[in-house]
């Protein structure tokens, strides 16, 4: 009953009260990066999968700049990330813009994270269970290591959040996501590359996994 009709009501309530609540804080972070990142615009949006594989546009606030070399090609990553967007990182506050999503039905407050539409020929069909549900702001392997762990671990803990769901998962989930922002644990501002291989080079030479 929980987890196919009181958690999408209670997150939908709690997104509405924090962005009325937020409202003034979240028009002061953007006035700030629209200046720091040279007026490249707030909002980052990219296509990400939900639940029963739909495509939608996650929406964040951003933090890189638009910058390219003389070539016309984008700079490093690590050359565009600004000292507004290392904060709101360090902060979880660039992940705010998502009680939107969650208000359109995208998304929850705690569920796996959405990642990228390229992966879906590579999952492997316990991997897909993370598809039931509505992907989180934070979730089960986010409070367990976040970017520092590897992906496919990352995987298996979201399958993992999916068979065990409840609501004192889902609260025990949201206060050790606070405690983790107020320390700035696991904080990355660039991910590894040897533990966040994409999963389509991962898996390149296996069109489907069974």
């Amino acid at each position: 009953m929980y987890a196919h009709f009181f958690k999408r009501l209670i997150d939908f309530c709690i997104a509405f009260v924090a962005l009325i609540v937020l409202f003034p804080f979240l028009l002061c972070i953007m006035v700030l990066l629209y200046f720091a990142n040279n007026g490249a615009g707030v909002f980052f949006e990219q296509e990400r999968i939900g639940k029963d594989d739909k495509v939608f546009k996650i929406l964040k606030f951003k933090s890189m700049n638009d910058d390219k070399d003389k070539n016309g090609n984008w700079l490093p990553g690590k050359d565009r990330v600004t000292k507004m967007g290392r904060f709101i990182r360090a902060t979880s506050i660039d992940e705010l813009p998502q009680l939107i999503n969650i208000l359109k039905g995208d998304m929850a407050l705690v569920g796996p994270r959405p990642l990228f539409v390229k992966y879906m020929p590579y999952y492997t069909k316990r991997e897909r269970l993370r598809h039931t549900v509505r992907p989180g702001i934070t979730g089960l392997s986010q409070v367990s290591g976040r970017n520092n762990l590897p992906l496919v671990e990352r995987l298996e803990l979201d399958v993992q959040y999916v068979d065990k769901i409840s609501l004192i998962l889902d609260v025990k989930i949201m206060l050790q996501t606070v405690l983790k922002v107020l320390k700035r644990e696991d904080v990355v501002y660039l991910p590894d590359p040897d533990k966040n291989i994409p999963l389509d080079v991962l898996r390149r030479d296996k069109v489907k996994v069974n």
